[in-house]
């Protein structure tokens, strides 16, 4: 391995605890992105009626930032939900209200008015219950949003070269340490050896497409990822392989390594949802997001559960800007789009006519915005703004 040798293992837990506090006190929404937990706790006593939607696999933490360009199978990129810790079998409402949340959040910081975020989230639910039933498909990159054509744009013209680039030490191909990779133990590391070599990781890597089964993999490097908010305190590694195949033709992968843990999203009665964590993340990626589900495996690391993926220089985490009015409309439509596929795909015909009837119908006023969404974003707003002020009061900088 090119970087680590003999290093000890170094303690982690406190500093990662102190740098979860530091990145939530950077904005309201980075808060929001942060404390899950807080948000289903508050859920538990909503503020108006939610519909009881039939269950089914959900995001669980559905914010703006976990969506984002995806690479698929034969090339095509488009935006998705990319990210399934939470994912869980439970009423699809609860996606609809932390997408709501997490743009009224970027709203605010973007300084629009109060009178934006109310026609931003009646957008965002009308364009949620019209994608339950729509069946043309979409018509091409000119009805994304201006705040994300650029990204996708950039993400069409990556290649593996870019990133080794930016995240890799590209001529030594190597993981450069710092500030985002932490040395790895002579435990972690040989643990990250008998993963490379179980069926878990073969199977991921040989399974996409352009690899044969007749690939060999040999470990490049590996490293601690210190990546994420809500995520920070449990083990993730950044994974470089290197694949050569019977033509003899060089090739590399970036392997993503995460713990998973229990989903706080409430799940619904009797659902079927594995016990197991890791086989609940990728099951729920598979049924949400096929394109990222079928390059996830769950497997096992120092008897913790995990989940591996491989990443694609395709896919990257978009950071929206601050947004005019009208882009802030399109964005919320658009990504609403984007999450009602996701949960139409899992009903039929009928479910879909049923659950969109809900959705429409429940919490409605005869003044002001009419809508469950409403009700329950401002409440949501409200509690997430004052924690967000004692967890900064709190924080006693150098």
């Amino acid at each position: 391995m090119a970087n680590h040798g003999k290093r000890l293992p170094i303690a982690r837990a406190k500093p990662l605890a102190a740098r979860r506090k530091i990145k939530m006190a950077r904005s309201l929404g980075t808060y929001i992105r942060g404390s899950t937990t807080r948000f289903y706790e508050w859920l538990a006593r909503p503020a108006g009626p939610l519909p009881a939607g039939s269950p089914l696999w959900i995001c669980g933490d559905c914010h703006v930032g976990n969506f984002g360009p995806i690479a698929g199978p034969e090339g095509d990129i488009e935006i998705h939900i990319r990210d399934f810790d939470q994912a869980t079998v439970g009423n699809p409402a609860f996606d609809v209200i932390r997408l709501g949340l997490s743009l009224a959040a970027d709203a605010a910081t973007s300084d629009l008015s109060g009178v934006t975020t109310a026609r931003m989230l009646e957008h965002l639910l009308k364009s949620y219950a019209a994608g339950l039933t729509r069946t043309t498909p979409k018509k091409g990159k000119k009805d994304d949003p201006k705040s994300l054509r650029k990204i996708l744009r950039v993400a069409e013209n990556r290649s593996w070269q870019n990133l080794c680039t930016e995240r890799l030490d590209g001529a030594r191909r190597a993981i450069p340490l710092g500030k985002r990779f932490w040395p790895i133990s002579r435990q972690e590391r040989d643990e990250i050896r008998r993963l490379v070599a179980g069926e878990e990781m073969i199977s991921l890597v040989t399974c996409l497409r352009g690899r044969k089964t007749g690939a060999r993999l040999h470990l490049l490097d590996a490293a601690f990822w210190v990546k994420g908010c809500s995520s920070l305190g449990r083990l993730r590694y950044a994974i470089l392989l290197g694949l050569k195949h019977k033509s003899g033709k060089p090739d590399h992968c970036l392997i993503d390594v995460k713990e998973t843990t229990s989903s706080k999203a409430p799940a619904s009665g009797r659902a079927r949802i594995p016990k197991n964590a890791a086989q609940r993340v990728v099951q729920g990626a598979r049924r949400l997001t096929p394109a990222v589900g079928e390059r996830m495996q769950p497997a096992r690391f120092l008897g913790r559960p995990v989940f591996i993926r491989e990443l694609r220089p395709q896919d990257l985490k978009p950071e929206i800007p601050r947004l005019s009015s009208d882009e802030v409309l399109q964005l919320a439509g658009f990504l609403a789009t984007v999450l009602a596929r996701a949960h139409a795909d899992q009903m039929n015909v009928s479910a879909r006519r049923a659950w969109k009837r809900k959705v429409v119908r429940t919490g409605r006023n005869k003044a002001g915005p009419s809508s469950w969404l409403w009700t329950n974003v401002v409440e949501l707003m409200a509690r997430h703004e004052r924690a967000y002020l004692e967890h900064c009061a709190g924080i006693k900088f150098a």
